[in-house]
């Protein structure tokens, strides 16, 4: 990818200050971003006004999913995915981000056989549409992870503005699943800016998963129309956490200051990373302290 590429438009720092990004020959401004506090990827934080409490960073399984497979199920199998979470959660990230479409189920499956269920949280999407189609999902979703609850389930990957309406069903057996402690938080993922604007209208929405990094790649709109929506969000007592953080993987020779701009957005709870490999999982565990203070 060429330098040149890397950030354009406009991104808004934890203060909400819009700034000109760096572009070309000119370098990142690591100062904007520096904190005068080391973040890991281990810290505990609050996800909005849920109350549940998880780990910066998200182990993500779903890298090219599609059809119950991605890439870490299809290169690392049920084993080598289950032991690459193990190895996270020993360092702290206790966080599995996981759904359907990924095919992951089973192997977060493989790793609560050696750590304790109430150690970790879980996350799952789903297609559900209508109440039966929900109800189908949480039964299996449940079997397949092995476990009676799950911490966080989603709607996956809403284009539709009017998904609210078009949802009210799933919505429906989620809001009920969440009184009878079935599932801990309901919400969305988002994959357009007229999806986005309607889970930060939509009181219904406890947690959005939303694309943003500071090049604007991969995203629904530019830097400051999601960081403005994803603010809003944080306000209104959402839970706002973060995907594409490395923009689909186009960012990935510039994985210091991409995760320096998100370690330093105040309305940012959270993020996911799909990591392929423990070298990778620990690599960007290593990452993320100096980058949160570089000046």
């Amino acid at each position: 990818m060429k330098r040149r590429e890397f950030l354009k438009g406009s991104v808004i720092t934890a203060g909400a200050m819009v700034l000109p990004v760096c572009t070309g020959r000119q370098p990142f401004p690591h100062h904007l971003f520096a904190s005068t506090l080391k973040k890991y990827a281990s810290d505990r934080v609050k996800l909005g006004a849920t109350g549940i409490t998880l780990s910066r960073l998200a182990m993500g399984t779903g890298t090219n999913g599609a059809g119950r497979s991605s890439n870490q199920t299809r290169q690392l199998g049920l084993r080598g995915l289950a032991d690459l979470l193990h190895a996270a959660y020993d360092q702290g990230v206790n966080f599995w981000d996981s759904a359907d479409q990924y095919g992951s189920h089973p192997h977060l499956k493989a790793a609560l056989t050696t750590i304790p269920r109430e150690q970790v949280v879980i996350l799952s999407k789903t297609h559900a549409t209508t109440e039966k189609q929900m109800r189908a999902d949480l039964e299996r979703f449940r079997q397949e992870l092995g476990t009676d609850y799950i911490d966080i389930v989603l709607l996956h990957c809403m284009m539709d503005a009017n998904w609210p309406a078009h949802k009210e069903g799933a919505m429906s057996v989620l809001a009920q699943a969440r009184a009878d402690g079935l599932i801990g938080a309901h919400g969305v993922s988002c994959h357009t800016l007229g999806a986005l604007r309607a889970a930060a209208e939509c009181d219904w929405v406890q947690v959005d998963l939303a694309r943003i990094n500071p090049a604007g790649v991969n995203m629904d709109a530019d830097v400051s129309t999601v960081a403005a929506l994803l603010k809003k969000m944080k306000q209104a007592g959402k839970g706002v956490m973060a995907m594409k953080v490395l923009g689909a993987g186009r960012l990935r020779h510039r994985i210091d200051e991409s995760l320096q701009y998100m370690l330093a957005q105040d309305f940012v709870d959270c993020f996911t990373i799909g990591t392929e490999s423990r070298e990778q999982m620990e690599d960007l565990l290593k990452r993320i302290p100096p980058a949160s203070v570089r000046g």
